[in-house]
């Protein structure tokens, strides 16, 4: 190695050693300084913390005061409350013994005056036995006296008795079964009106008369002559094929068709409608076009039958069933239509049995049903009711309640159902409305007759009058042989019998008029 580069070395090594003294030297000053700093401000804070605690500590004792002299003053507080609490309670407990005390008092008053009592009663029962006692010996002696005086004998003093007790107690059953009325009408009536109210509201159909007897308008009074034949031979044997009346007479431009039975009398007026519009008429031919005609009029039953069942929507019904409603258009009673009844009548039933909450469908049926009989009551024996039953029976109608309604609807058997009661009441008023029935004058002056008789029968009636058309009777009592109760107990078996022996439509008012009168003279 050169020397030259070995001082540079050597040089740089002593320049290093010296520049590293140095260093040392500053580093260790520095640390020295740094370290009295740091000694100064570890007193100063050290005094700060000192002081906060002293202020801390003044301040907490500050606080301990206040909060010691707030506990007391709130216990101070809570003593006085207990204080006036128990001073209060210490109160009604003096008023509570005040109060027993005199309750107590009261009690021994009242045990005293119980005592006083007890032993007045007791008293009071002695001499109640001992006038009981003397009652009865008195009692004894007086039936004894009575007995003879009376000639009477126990038995026959009890016949007088029982007979006297008898009679007041028909004027009592008077009494009850008219205060019983009362209570009756005050609830069923009621209910019974608005249901037949809101059902005849409900519901209203129009009636026409019908007649026994239809016409036939004729082009020319010289169809006559054709209609009646070579000596009489066209209308001998229209007659006989339909089993009418044909009345030719003078009367302009019209021929009559007579007969009682509807079908026959419609099935002859529209044969001979088409005998006179096709112009041939002779035997041959008249039987032909009544038989064609018999068979639509068939159909045409049929058909009016179907279209009733589904008006009165009473579900399904065997064909014959419908045949024979059908049948029941060309039925009147008393001119009143009857195939127009039995629907307004289904109607009603159904209006009132939805009213009530039963059936409505059961009840249109019932209805529709019940007069069935009457298209067959002129080829069967019997009346219309039992007709009916049988023959519903008989075309497959399975349900008890529509059989029963057929056969009881005029109290031909027990009711025993509620739709039989519906129908009768439906029927009733279907059939007693104005306008629906006529009768005739005999008919009618028959059945006032009837009522007055029945009226006139019972033990007291001076004289009875049936007015408003036969719907109220009048009825005056004998005031001498009958009392105020009686003629309660008379009304009401009079109104019996009505219904028991009398037909009649809707219902009759029975009132019985019962007045005494004192007619004096001044002279």
């Amino acid at each position: 190695m050169p020397p030259e580069l070995v001082w540079s070395l050597l040089a740089a090594l002593l320049g290093l050693a010296i520049g590293g003294a140095a260093a040392y030297v500053l580093v260790r000053r520095q640390d020295r300084l740094n370290l009295n700093s740091a000694e100064v401000r570890v007193r100063e804070l050290i005094n700060q913390a000192e002081k906060n605690a002293e202020n801390t500590l003044k301040a907490a004792e500050l606080r301990a005061k206040d909060e010691i002299f707030n506990k007391r003053e709130e216990f101070s507080r809570e003593i006085e409350q207990l204080r006036n609490q128990h001073r209060e309670t210490e109160r009604r407990l003096e008023k509570r013994d005040d109060l027993l005390e005199q309750k107590h008092q009261t009690q021994l008053k009242k045990d005293r005056h119980l005592q006083h009592t007890e032993r007045k009663l007791n008293e009071r029962k002695e001499q109640l036995d001992k006038h009981v006692q003397d009652a009865e010996a008195l009692v004894g002696q007086q039936t004894l006296r009575l007995h003879e005086i009376s000639g009477l004998s126990r038995d026959e003093a009890e016949k007088l008795l029982l007979q006297r007790l008898d009679k007041e107690l028909a004027d009592e059953i008077a009494v009850r079964l008219n205060r019983h009325e009362e209570m009756l009408k005050a609830t069923t009536e009621d209910k019974a009106r608005r249901v037949l109210a809101a059902s005849i509201q409900r519901y209203a159909a129009e009636h026409t008369a019908d007649t026994t007897v239809s016409t036939v308008d004729i082009p020319s009074d010289d169809m006559k002559g054709r209609i009646i034949g070579r000596e009489g031979r066209n209308i001998r044997t229209f007659e006989k094929a339909t089993g009418v009346d044909v009345i030719v007479d003078d009367t302009p431009g019209v021929v009559i068709v007579s007969a009682f039975d509807n079908i026959r009398r419609e099935t002859a007026r529209l044969a001979l409608t088409k005998l006179i519009q096709d112009g041939r008429i002779h035997p041959t031919r008249i039987e032909e076009v009544v038989k064609e005609t018999q068979e639509e009029m068939e159909r045409h039953v049929l058909e009016v039958g179907k279209q009733a069942v589904l008006e009165v929507n009473c579900g399904l019904m065997n064909e014959k069933l419908m045949q024979l409603l059908g049948r029941l258009k060309f039925r009147t009673s008393y001119s009143q239509n009857v195939l127009q009844h039995s629907l307004e009548v289904a109607a009603l039933c159904g209006l009132m049995a939805d009213e009530i909450g039963l059936n409505g469908t059961l009840a249109r049926r019932c209805g529709l049903l019940h007069d069935v009989g009457k298209a067959a009551d002129h080829e069967m024996e019997g009346g219309h009711p039992k007709i009916g039953a049988e023959l519903a029976k008989r075309y497959g109608e399975s349900s008890k309640e529509v059989l029963h309604a057929i056969a009881g609807h005029h109290d031909d058997v027990t009711v025993d159902h509620i739709y039989t009661v519906l129908v009768a009441a439906a029927d009733a008023i279907s059939a007693s409305r104005p306008g629906a029935r006529r009768e005739t004058l005999e008919k009618y002056v028959k059945r006032l007759e009837e009522l007055e008789a029945l009226a006139s029968g019972f033990p007291g009636v001076e004289q009875a009058f049936a007015i408003q058309a036969g719907r109220e009777l009048r009825i005056i009592a004998n005031a001498a042989q009958l009392t105020d109760n009686e003629a309660v107990k008379t009304c009401r078996d009079i109104a019996r019998a009505i219904e028991q022996q009398l037909n009649y439509p809707g219902e009759i008012k029975v009132t019985v008029v019962r007045e005494t009168r004192s007619v004096e003279f001044a002279r």
